[in-house]
């Protein structure tokens, strides 16, 4: 996808110019679970992992102390956890903060209200499932079946996003996201009636590349 974001903030991750690809998996309903998302996120992370390391075999003067590998797994930490972490620091310095113990996370539900009643960061209403209820290994009821990949940049030495995915939205989760961001007029259009009329498949979804050239 080419396209211009004109309404989108702008970071050292994102630009009004967009040249995206998404790659999306269609999946069951019984796979709408933070377990299986958690399953897919990591093999696309050995995917990322296995590629260095293959690069690396074709040319050794990649290898450099100063700008290690990244760990074999992923930390998976809930937005909601990150908070309870760092709640005196904005989102993007907790997420610095947390990269400093583990330099690659994948940051669980963001765009639902969390303990501060803040979202983590926001996310399209129509797009990723922000709203569905997990539950914590403590029992703590907790939201959201997407998330993004994190990474320490040794060359920058900032955080540096290199995917945001999740579960789509189905018929039910569409319209409470559409509610609660009050984009219920959103629901007249195309893409949005095929969702109702269960015509597009449940999709797992990964996008990456929205960067400036």
């Amino acid at each position: 996808m080419i396209a211009l974001a004109m309404d989108y903030f702008l970071d050292h991750d994102h630009s009004v110019y967009i040249d995206q690809w998404d790659g999306e998996r269609v999946i069951s309903p019984a796979e709408r679970n933070v377990d299986f998302l958690k399953e897919i996120v990591g093999k696309i992370w050995k995917v990322l992992v296995d590629a260095e390391r293959y690069a690396q075999e074709l040319f050794p003067d990649l290898r450099a102390k100063k700008y290690p590998n990244p760990p074999d797994k992923l930390t998976f930490l809930h937005a909601e956890d990150l908070l309870k972490m760092y709640p005196d620091l904005p989102r993007k310095q907790r997420e610095t903060a947390m990269l400093q113990e583990c330099p690659a996370l994948f940051i669980v539900g963001i765009g639902y209200p969390l303990d501060d009643g803040y979202a983590h960061e926001m996310r399209a209403a129509d797009y990723g499932d922000c709203v569905t209820e997990t539950t914590a290994a403590d029992g703590k009821k907790l939201h959201g079946l997407n998330g993004d990949i994190l990474v320490w940049n040794h060359f920058t030495r900032r955080r540096h996003e290199l995917s945001s995915m999740g579960i789509r939205v189905n018929v039910e989760t569409l319209k409470k996201q559409l509610e609660m961001s009050g984009q219920t007029d959103f629901l007249k259009f195309l893409y949005h009636q095929g969702i109702i009329k269960n015509e597009i498949p449940r999709a797992l979804v990964e996008e990456s590349g929205r960067h400036a050239p």
